[in-house]
């Protein structure tokens, strides 16, 4: 054998049951005499020939006791999954913000939608009784698709590497800021692994399905087998060079499945395998440990063609880990209060600054925006988030892109008195021309949602970036945070080690550009997976034109 191939078992679907049972062959017959009888005589005129109304009858009582009986048990699981679905969505409304910020909640909610609504819909699909069907179907067009279902999971596995977090932890629900505890079962576990297993990412296949496989362990009903779980370990297994592991898992599906046939076929080219790896390690044992201490992860990494250099040192950012400050430079950041320069509303109203890091200078200003602005902001953006956007490099276009998940609205200052009055705060705070900057950005992540590493200015490489605008490069950077966020989510400076966590009613500001309007490439920058939460946070990109007396050309070129 040289080739091994796991099954790509099915979605586990509800059961189905039959409404009416087979007759039998008897009462057929007796139907067929007594249409038979009907075609030539009048029942009433005999009585034995009446006796054969009561067999018929009867069989009648007992083909509707069964569908009776049929439609009761249907009903039953209905019932049951419309009191589960109740207990849960009472829960979710009472903060429907805090609970799909659960990440678990999320892709649960995608799972529900897209492939568990379905199987209720075909459970009841001759039961039209207050227009049920008719009303699901309508609402059925806008679920969730596969896609989405998809996305979720994948945001899930993103969050575990990202957060160092164990499949046992994810699907206990144990995540950090969590109010509504919400546990995997087996199903979900598996879907995982088969979503990992489609994108041949073997190392998330065998820690979902070793997942599945001990809550079957443990003793949890599930529509998925232990066979179908180990032919997907044993493959993912096998994939990352652990033979004898490979060999152990088959044994067991063959003690499950004694006829399963490519376990049989498998155990013998495991076998043989496994002979030729020990052989090889006897001639080079040193070689072989070292092999053998390899991180999967990691090999995953590079078997996936991963683009981002700096992978680990993002994931060790947000998680609060990686570079931190010397106490010297530490004890010359300061807070202080803005007052502007001859700005007649900072002089009455000046703003709390506080140094967030020094090179480059990054800045927060807290109480910066009101609870009032944040609500209307998200009032105006909400009906208008679309899928946030990356501009390519290469060809310029707009598109969307795995590394940034969240969806995105632009507001304009003449759409109400709350964003004009924003664009002007911003103007006082930073002293610097914002009639060429663009237009508002709000932005809510999703499940996982996260931007990579990336710079918001314009490289030399990229000489048409904001060609279109008019205005010159992205000078800086001014970013609210409009909501707490209750694990991760922080925006981290990957060059320096710099890392700003949300707190909402704050906002952070940055120079993109020096004086001279050379790129700054240490604010190299990444928004971090919401592990837990809901994130909303809008930004105003200040462009160079307009800036010319503000900010004058600085004569070196980093001054």
């Amino acid at each position: 054998m040289s080739e091994h191939v796991a099954v790509r078992s099915s979605a586990p679907q509800l059961v189905m049951i039959s409404g009416l049972h087979a007759e039998p062959a008897d009462r057929h017959e007796r139907k067929s005499g007594l249409m038979l009888h009907h075609a030539h005589s009048d029942f009433f005129t005999s009585i034995g020939q009446m006796t054969d109304l009561l067999y018929t009858e009867k069989d009648l009582v007992t083909s509707l006791k069964e569908y009776i009986k049929a439609e009761e048990s249907k009903l039953e699981q209905v019932k049951q999954w419309a009191e589960k679905l109740e207990s849960l969505t009472v829960m979710a409304m009472e903060d429907p913000e805090r609970f799909v910020g659960h990440p678990v909640n999320a892709f649960k909610l995608m799972k529900r939608l897209n492939s568990e609504w379905a199987n209720v819909e075909n459970l009841v699909l001759k039961d039209t009784a207050d227009g049920f069907i008719s009303n699901l179907t309508v609402q059925r067009q806008f679920f969730p698709n596969d896609e989405d279902q998809k996305g979720a999971a994948k945001a899930l596995i993103r969050l575990q590497d990202t957060y160092q977090l164990s499949a046992k932890v994810i699907s206990a629900g144990d995540l950090p800021g969590v109010v509504h505890k919400s546990r995997m079962t087996v199903e979900d576990c598996f879907e995982l692994g088969k979503v990992a297993y489609s994108e041949s990412d073997y190392y998330h296949t065998e820690l979902w399905m070793a997942q599945a496989l001990k809550q079957l362990d443990d003793g949890e009903d599930s529509a998925v087998d232990k066979v179908t779980v180990l032919d997907y370990l044993s493959y993912a297994v096998y994939q990352q060079g652990e033979l004898d592991r490979a060999l152990e898992l088959t044994k067991r599906m063959l003690k499950l499945d004694p006829t399963h046939q490519r376990a049989n076929g498998n155990l013998k080219y495991f076998e043989v395998q496994l002979e030729k790896q020990r052989k090889a390690e006897a001639a080079s044992e040193g070689e072989a440990r070292e092999k053998r201490q390899v991180n999967k992860r990691d090999v995953q990494m590079k078997r996936s063609k991963d683009p981002l250099p700096e992978r680990k040192r993002y994931e060790q950012l947000c998680r609060g880990e990686g570079v931190k400050m010397t106490p010297r430079r530490q004890s010359r950041l300061f807070c202080r209060y803005v007052h502007g320069k001859r700005n007649p509303r900072l002089l009455l109203a000046p703003f709390k600054q506080e140094d967030e890091w020094d090179r480059p200078h990054i800045v927060r200003y807290h109480d910066i925006i009101s609870d009032y602005e944040i609500a209307k902001i998200k009032e105006l953006a909400k009906p208008r988030l679309r899928r946030a956007t990356i501009s390519n490099p290469i060809t310029g276009v707009l598109e969307t892109a795995s590394y940034r998940i969240s969806k995105s609205a632009w507001l304009t200052g003449y759409e109400h008195p709350v964003i004009d009055r924003i664009n002007q705060r911003i103007e006082d705070v930073t002293g610097l021309d914002v009639l060429t900057a663009e237009e508002l950005q709000v932005a809510n992540y999703g499940v996982g949602g996260q931007y990579e590493p990336h710079f918001d200015f314009g490289r030399k490489d990229e000489p048409d970036a904001f060609k279109e605008l008019g205005t010159g490069n992205r000078i800086a950077t001014w970013l609210f945070y409009m909501s707490d966020v209750a694990a991760g989510g922080a925006t981290v400076f990957t060059d320096v080690g710099a890392a700003v966590w949300p707190k909402k009613g704050t906002a952070v500001f940055w120079y993109n550009l020096f004086s001279s309007g050379e790129g700054d490439y240490s604010t190299r920058h990444a928004a971090c997976p919401v592990l837990v939460g809901n994130k909303w946070v809008s930004n105003k990109w200040i462009h160079e034109r307009g800036q010319e007396f503000r900010r004058p050309c600085g004569l070196s070129e980093t001054e």
